[in-house]
């Protein structure tokens, strides 16, 4: 052997380096990054990273079931007809999320603050009346939604990347009678694996009837629904959006809206819900995607899941009853010390928001989490008490699907 050759134990290697790893080992080690807001600053951080993720579907499925979205703040309706107040979630220790909290445009710098101002180049029609403001009707799939009072134009806005749609509802279609008086709400639908993929659903709500037509940005057409739907609802305000259906909950029944049959029905609501105060009766998914409905009367949190039943029949099924106030007070939560008042505000993904506020200071109010899986409540942030909440959850960006 040349003196100047290593035997084969002492020869050098090449360094392997993460950008080695072929695509499936890379999305393993992507899976176990902690949140969404994390991923998508390593996806950026290197083309392979960004394709590992942008090429796999299965791959996105897996890390949102494994990482649910972010909560990164509030939108509190305060000021009436006005652009909602933003209440961020600040977590000191996660560098991520709170760059994703800065760059949101939570204040809606690009939603028109009179329609007289225009709006931008990706607004999908023209024309503007002048009109009192906007009132946040929706958050959902990282989308904002709010409808202009006196038009009854919508706007649909991601924080995230500042992309604006505007557009009027059908009118002479589907409140032909008295436009004027019409109640509107809009709801998004969105695609999971494509957001950009959006559909606008618009309600029309004319003395206790309804009528529906359906927006899709793609087509840029609207869908009229022949039928007209009853929608005599003792409980005010929008439906809520579950897994493809819009739900109005009153104390009598439960209204429903299948999305994809433009078709309208009813379900009886748990049979506990009628006795109770069912102004705080709010409609969520859990974190399996299943319908629920949950309320509190006075410290008690009541959640029912409508699944199926040891016989195969889907039926309403009682998940949480649970007394709030030991949980309260081990928060040691300043405000809440004497006589805490516990509203349910939301449930998403399983995880129900409550306002939490003594009843001779209604105004110093904190929000509160509570996850039906584990059990255990959680303080969020202090927010100014509103009956318009609509909790904010980062949305998968579009940069990490692949581009159309």
């Amino acid at each position: 052997m040349a003196s100047s050759e290593l035997p084969p134990s002492r020869k050098k290697s090449t360094p392997t380096t993460i950008c080695a790893l072929g695509d499936d080992l890379l999305r393993e080690v992507l899976l176990r990054l902690p949140s969404l807001p994390t991923l998508v600053r390593a996806a950026l951080t290197c083309p392979a990273f960004l394709h590992a993720v942008r090429s796999s579907p299965a791959f996105r499925r897996r890390f949102r079931d494994l990482h649910p979205a972010p909560l990164l703040g509030v939108f509190l309706d305060i000021y009436g007809p006005a652009m909602p107040a933003f209440v961020p979630v600040r977590r000191r220790s996660d560098p991520d999320h709170a760059a994703a909290v800065r760059r949101a445009d939570v204040f809606l710098t690009r939603v028109p603050e009179d329609e007289e101002e225009g709006g931008g180049e990706d607004e999908l029609e023209v024309g503007y009346v002048d009109g009192p403001g906007w009132l946040m009707t929706e958050c959902r799939d990282g989308y904002v939604l709010l409808c202009h009072l006196l038009t009854k134009r919508a706007a649909v806005y991601d924080p995230l990347t500042r992309g604006l749609h505007l557009l009027s509802p059908p009118h002479a279609e589907i409140c032909a009678e008295d436009p004027e008086v019409a109640e509107v709400e809009f709801h998004v639908l969105t695609s999971q694996e494509d957001r950009r993929s959006l559909r606008l659903l618009c309600i029309c709500k004319e003395r206790r009837a309804a009528k529906v037509a359906l927006f899709s940005a793609d087509s840029r057409e609207w869908q009229i629904s022949p039928e007209a739907g009853s929608l005599q609802l003792t409980a005010r305000g929008n439906g809520t959006l579950v897994n493809g259906c819009v739900y109005w909950a009153s104390a009598d029944n439960i209204h429903v809206l299948n999305t994809a049959t433009l078709h309208f029905s009813r379900m009886d609501p748990p049979p506990h819900m009628q006795h109770s105060y069912y102004k705080g009766v709010k409609v969520g998914e859990t974190s399996d995607g299943k319908l629920c409905v949950a309320w509190a009367t006075d410290l008690l949190l009541k959640v029912w899941v409508w699944r199926a039943t040891a016989a195969g029949v889907d039926n309403w099924m009682p998940d949480t009853d649970k007394s709030m106030l030991d949980e309260i007070r081990e928060l040691e939560v300043p405000c809440l010390d004497e006589d805490p008042v516990l509203e349910v505000k939301a449930i998403i993904g399983g995880i129900v928001y409550l306002s939490a506020y003594e009843a001779s200071s209604p105004s110093a109010c904190w929000l509160l989490s509570f996850c039906t899986e584990t059990e255990k409540l959680n303080k969020v942030c202090p927010i100014t008490n509103s009956d318009f909440f609509y909790p904010y959850l980062m949305a998968w960006p579009p940069l990490l699907y692949a581009t159309r």
